[in-house]
């Protein structure tokens, strides 16, 4: 399997995956069909379709069907039938800052900071648990820009214009008290049953190794690599923090991390040695995704 998937992709390749997505959304939203569902589902789509363009931006993995495969595949084995509206928008949220910050278009990625910002502040309303971006984009922001003043000042201008209206329409309204629930809380203790969850011990146990590999052979690697690479994990190690605090049972929260784990885990199967080490790997990782999923409607442990 994994040679047919390295085959270049073409120009029809995306919107093909992108059908099969549109087809699984309406699949899980028909089986328990609600308009809040229906709009999440919408949301989710759109979000979740946008990563797919975000392989050629980020361009850590040649054009090839493997990253679109594991996309697909990891989106369907974290899918749950009742996504929150909160995960789904911060999907959409996060993919549209994604291709923001990764445009080719230099002066769209220095000056859409004032859109970044707004639309943070918009995905903080609808999941404060997201909190972790503000702080990816704020250093991203540090590091990468020449006017750090000026992007800094359109970088909160953008917040407080949205946190600003949000919060005079409240006002009159009539909702005057402040919502708790704005500031996130932390899982007061840590887990205790970690089913179904070691399923996915195979797939956690290989991106280790991908980055492990990636800084072992760090010097051999083109400047625009590190860089890319580290931006890459940034971006995983914001949305880790978010799923680590918050996730409890809710495993949804998992599909914040598919964009990232697809990319280091393609780009790792593509540099190992031996072709049977490839499929091999290939095949761990379907039918631990596999197992996750149909252990939501079959408990067989085996702790």
């Amino acid at each position: 399997m994994f040679k047919l998937l390295s085959k270049e992709s073409n120009i029809f390749s995306i919107p093909v995956y992108i059908f099969f997505l549109f087809l699984m959304v309406i699949f899980f939203n028909v089986l328990d069909f609600k308009t809040l569902r229906a709009f999440s589902g919408i949301i989710t789509f759109c979000g979740i379709a946008l990563g797919y363009f975000l392989f050629n931006a980020i361009g850590l993995n040649y054009n090839t069907h493997l990253p679109l495969f594991l996309y697909t595949f990891f989106v369907f084995a974290l899918y749950p039938n009742n996504l929150d509206i909160g995960i789904a928008m911060s999907l959409f949220t996060n993919s549209f800052v994604m291709v923001l910050l990764t445009s080719n278009n230099d002066h769209v990625r220095k000056n859409s900071f004032l859109i970044i910002g707004a639309i943070l502040a918009i995905n903080y309303m609808f999941l404060p648990t997201t909190w972790p971006m503000f702080i990816f984009v704020l250093i991203h922001l540090i590091v990468t820009t020449d006017n750090i003043v000026l992007n800094l000042f359109r970088y909160f201008f953008g917040m407080a214009m949205v946190l600003g209206t949000y919060m005079g329409i409240m006002y009159l309204l009539g909702f005057t008290a402040f919502d708790e629930r704005y500031i996130p809380n932390i899982q007061p203790s840590l887990m205790k049953n970690f089913y179904p969850l070691y399923y996915l011990a195979p797939v956690a146990l290989y991106v280790l190794y991908a980055i492990s590999d990636h800084y072992a052979n760090f010097n051999k690697k083109s400047p625009a690599s590190k860089f890319k690479y580290s931006f890459l994990l940034f971006f995983f190690f914001s949305q880790l923090i978010a799923v680590f605090l918050y996730m409890g049972k809710n495993y949804e929260y998992l599909l914040l991390l598919v964009l990232p784990i697809v990319i280091i885990l393609a780009r790792a199967l593509r540099f190992l040695k031996k072709y049977w080490m490839k499929e091999i790997s290939l095949w761990i990782i379907v039918i631990s995704l596999i197992l996750f999923r149909i252990s939501s409607f079959i408990n067989f442990t085996v702790f």
